[in-house]
């Protein structure tokens, strides 16, 4: 039996606000990318684009705010100030886990964003779709007039929380019911999606992922930092680092998928972060925990200074490859430094 949703949700909105959520011994690998200078761009700044397009939806940038929160007045709060920047911004949103909608709909107006990204995600846990099925996912997608659904994987965080789920059966055939009836974009949370599972989505009609690969927010190290008893934190701390690094699962997702959608997340803190994801092969770079962090400390100001900061950086960057665009910056070939470049040649195999 899970623990109570709605104050466990308010647990980890503190809890992120820790630096002990991103683990010394975790890293996503963008350092790993070094992106070639072009002394002699010939291009003006005004002349990048940006520009983009995600499960059907035109972006003004190749950015997405992932789902993280939801079920309490202070996450709504997030969820509808947040939204109203990627509206701004021309970027993608999603809102975090809206399980608990299923058995306290009055939580609604924690999910429910009044502006209207170019592309809004509703979410739902894998396993939550095995045991409550299609319709609950459809319902949820009503329920906010979102343009889709993120079908999100958490084995790693389920077996740290106590309580947490302990059966993984059957997800890819739920997915698959799914998918003839819904936008939906499958993703990791912080532990990366392999080359193997790439294929396996792709084979149940998935076309579009979010990678989420490790080095950003551990949610097993959340949940160690919440556990009550010394086997949840003995595993919590064991699972911190555990996962594939963000860098290798966007490398790697693309050479096993190359029409795949890709979204690059997992320790992304910066446009040049975003800028290395998309020469690596992402789409669409995505990112939660700055510009959350920036809302907790500032309020509506400061996230809306690290959102445009991101998109500064990411349209510099492009310029000093020489890239009009993000199919140029893939173009340029970036450098591949150790260890990413072992564990991307380790996953092919």
């Amino acid at each position: 039996m899970h623990d109570d949703l709605e104050q466990r949700k308010s647990q980890h909105l503190d809890l992120v606000q820790r630096s002990e959520v991103e683990p010394e011994g975790s890293d996503p690998l963008f350092d790993c990318v070094k992106l070639v200078h072009r002394a002699l761009p010939e291009l003006a700044l005004d002349g990048v684009d940006l520009s983009t397009e995600l499960c059907g939806r035109p972006l003004k940038a190749p950015l997405m705010v992932t789902g993280m929160t939801g079920g309490t007045e202070r996450a709504g709060q997030i969820n509808r100030d947040l939204a109203a920047l990627a509206q701004e911004a021309g970027i993608a949103f999603g809102v975090g886990s809206m399980r608990i909608l299923l058995d306290q709909p009055e939580l609604l107006p924690t999910f429910a964003v009044q502006s209207r990204p170019p592309l809004l995600f509703a979410n739902l846990g894998a396993q939550q779709l095995v045991q409550r099925g299609t319709d609950a996912a459809l319902k949820l997608v009503d329920l906010i007039k979102a343009d889709g659904i993120a079908i999100h994987l958490n084995a790693a965080q389920e077996l740290v929380q106590e309580g947490g789920d302990r059966d993984f059966r059957g997800q890819i055939d739920a997915i698959a019911r799914l998918v003839p009836q819904a936008n939906v974009i499958v993703k990791e949370t912080g532990c990366g999606i392999s080359p193997a599972v790439v294929a396996d989505l792709w084979d149940a009609g998935v076309r579009a992922l979010d990678v989420s690969g490790q080095g950003g927010t551990s949610w097993p190290r959340v949940e160690q930092l919440r556990a009550k008893t010394p086997e949840s934190r003995a595993l919590g701390g064991l699972l911190s680092d555990w996962g594939i690094p963000a860098a290798a699962c966007i490398a790697a997702a693309r050479e096993a998928s190359p029409q795949m959608q890709i979204v690059g997340s997992g320790g992304i803190r910066s446009g040049l972060d975003a800028a290395r994801a998309i020469a690596l092969g992402a789409d669409v770079a995505g990112f939660a925990l700055p510009i959350v962090r920036a809302h907790q400390q500032g309020g509506v100001a400061a996230a809306r200074e690290t959102l445009r900061g991101s998109i500064a950086a990411l349209k510099a960057a492009f310029l000093l490859c020489g890239a009009r665009n993000a199919v140029a910056l893939r173009a340029s070939r970036p450098v591949i430094l150790e260890p990413l470049k072992t564990w991307i040649e380790g996953l092919a195999e």
